[in-house]
């Protein structure tokens, strides 16, 4: 009996420990909420130093990547030209060790090796170079002979000329450029004052320089689909800036932190959806086109989210309070 009233004077306080630990818990994270709320809400000026100072470290890496390399980016071979040659079969010389192979042999020339995939199923590897002349490729084919035994019909070569790669990426930096002036006329077309439609812009802006000063330090190359990426980058980061904006000067209903909060809240359930189908689609599709416009939309709407909700909402309250005053 005793041992009984012992077992249940032992639960009853296990309870009552773990009553007490969740509802701590949940006070704390009140705590955090509500620390966090009035932070944001009071100390807004000062947050807006976060993105300004994300825009000028991106600037800072920009301008060190173009005074490195004469570029302001990584370009794949379609954009500075080069050659692809493709083996349609799986050499036993891991891709690796056979570009550390041909960085031996040539010091100053430039290589990336990809697998190549099919069903789940390595079917190849692709090596791109900056060769371009014939001479150069038939020398950098005989050193890959020597770790792998090339037969006819067993590779293919791709050649893109540097004029082409460069006419190309000029084309497509200009279609950047001239998407980005039309999205801002647009902007204040529909919003028809300075400063909202330029926080727009500048929110935009921002989103596409950090994404790309990240997208740098990532070592990767931009192709072809990386500049669509940007392109599909600066619908996106308007959407949220758009919804925001709209909100907060069109409707009347409710405070200015209430139709934030609104806007908040469809804007991230928005993002965050996005951003699931992005992440799901890195890690399982094997194309590397696909690969490189998700991982730029993946940096992209995370940036988006402190550009928005933060340096546009700060801009939008700066607005608001020097009208009212």
């Amino acid at each position: 009996m005793i041992i009984k009233k012992a077992n249940k004077r032992t639960y009853i306080n296990l309870t009552d420990n773990l009553y007490i630990s969740a509802t701590l818990r949940h006070l704390t994270r009140l705590v955090m909420k509500t620390k966090l709320k009035e932070i944001y809400e009071q100390k807004y000026k000062l947050l807006l130093i976060f993105p300004l100072a994300l825009v000028v470290l991106a600037l800072l890496l920009i301008g060190i990547q173009y005074a490195a390399t004469g570029d302001f980016v990584h370009k794949g071979i379609s954009l500075k030209g080069g050659s692809t040659i493709t083996l349609t079969f799986v050499p036993t010389i891991p891709p690796a060790e056979l570009e550390t192979f041909l960085q031996g042999k040539f010091p100053q020339a430039d290589f990336d090796i990809r697998t190549l995939s099919a069903a789940g199923q390595t079917i190849g590897i692709a090596i791109d170079s900056g060769a371009q002349q014939n001479e150069e490729i038939t020398a950098l084919l005989s050193i890959i002979r020597e770790k792998v035994p090339l037969q006819e019909g067993q590779y293919s070569i791709e050649i893109v000329g540097s004029s082409l790669g460069e006419s190309f990426f000029r084309q497509t930096f200009k279609a950047l450029i001239i998407a980005f002036i039309l999205m801002g006329m647009v902007v204040f077309i529909y919003f028809r004052t300075l400063i909202p439609s330029a926080a727009v812009i500048a929110a935009a802006f921002s989103d596409i320089v950090v994404t790309l000063a990240i997208f740098n330090l990532t070592g990767e190359k931009l192709s072809t689909s990386g500049v669509a990426a940007f392109l599909m980058l600066i619908g996106y980061s308007v959407d949220t800036d758009i919804l925001l904006t709209s909100r907060v000067l069109k409707r009347q209903e409710g405070t200015v932190m209430e139709r934030i909060y609104g806007a908040i809240k469809t804007g991230m359930t928005m993002t965050w959806t996005t951003l699931a189908a992005v992440i799901v689609t890195l890690f399982l599709v094997e194309s590397e086109v696909i690969k490189q416009i998700m991982l730029i939309l993946l940096i992209g709407l995370l940036v988006d989210m402190v550009m928005t909700w933060i340096q546009n909402v700060g801009m939008l309250r700066l607005y608001l309070e020097r009208k009212k005053k």
